[in-house]
């Protein structure tokens, strides 16, 4: 991120995670599936590319340069909520108590994680860009559900299709708004590392978990992520973690276990 600008990161970013999984995708398998794509199915799959990348990332590096880190991450963790409202009415998809119980108790530890919260009056527009973001996040997932949970795509294809058309988009404005730097050989391999791992698998594998799992499901795992990194940051850099995030994790942690106890 020293070397490079944020919005061309992201697209470089998702790109080569593209790049990287379009080989695969050229077996007589999926190129045959890739043919059996009907208009309505090309609709939602670029959809879900200018939704869930487009959008929803550049949003949040929008965001990023206008806001704290701890700001965003705040009001990302909000997701789930709009999530699960927009599941009832667009996937009828309805939690139960214990599942929205658990969403309450999941949102009370991360405002306990983040306390005390600041939300500046003077950047009230980097809070409505995260709240663009917030919204485009969870449409995301409620979209990506709706194509997943039907079986008939592989997900390898909703990623290839999907990815490709947002990060070239991405990648574009990026070019145009904030150019293309030199990249050092230390930065181009951390920056291939997250496209490999972080992007290409990370993402083919959210996109399988969708067949299964409901948008506020996967949306409420997706958000553990802040817990996961705490941890990740304490054990490998030694960032310390206090009594009231501790708290607040827990809390999260166990209001995440309420979602996913699933219903007969």
């Amino acid at each position: 991120m020293s070397e490079i600008p944020p919005l061309t990161y992201a697209g470089l970013r998702y790109i080569l995670a593209f790049i990287c999984l379009l080989p695969f995708t050229l077996t007589k398998k999926y190129v045959s599936e890739i043919k059996l794509l009907q208009k309505n199915d090309w609709i939602k799959l670029v959809s879900l590319g200018i939704l869930f990348y487009t959008f929803t990332q550049g949003t949040q590096f929008l965001g990023l340069s206008l806001l704290p880190a701890v700001t965003v991450s705040l009001l990302l963790n909000f997701t789930p909520i709009v999530v699960a409202v927009m599941g009832i009415f667009l996937l009828s998809e309805k939690p139960s108590l214990l599942q929205w119980v658990g969403t309450t108790l999941f949102i009370v530890g991360i405002l306990t994680y983040f306390y005390p919260v600041d939300l500046p009056a003077d950047r009230m527009i980097g809070i409505g860009v995260m709240i663009l973001g917030v919204i485009a996040n969870a449409s995301s997932s409620v979209l990506g559900r709706s194509i997943n949970r039907s079986g008939r795509f592989s997900p390898l294809i909703v990623t290839v299709i999907s990815m490709g058309v947002g990060s070239v988009i991405m990648l574009a404005a990026g070019l145009m708004i904030q150019g293309l730097p030199a990249i050092s050989l230390k930065t181009f391999l951390l920056l291939l590392w997250l496209a490999v791992v972080n992007t290409a698998f990370a993402f083919t594998l959210w996109n399988l978990t969708l067949r299964n799992l409901t948008a506020m499901e996967s949306s409420i795992i997706n958000g553990t992520m802040l817990i996961q990194i705490a941890v990740l940051a304490w054990v490998f850099i030694d960032e310390p973690i206090d009594i009231k995030e501790i708290i607040g994790m827990l809390i999260a942690v166990i209001g995440a276990l309420f979602v996913q106890m699933k219903r007969k």
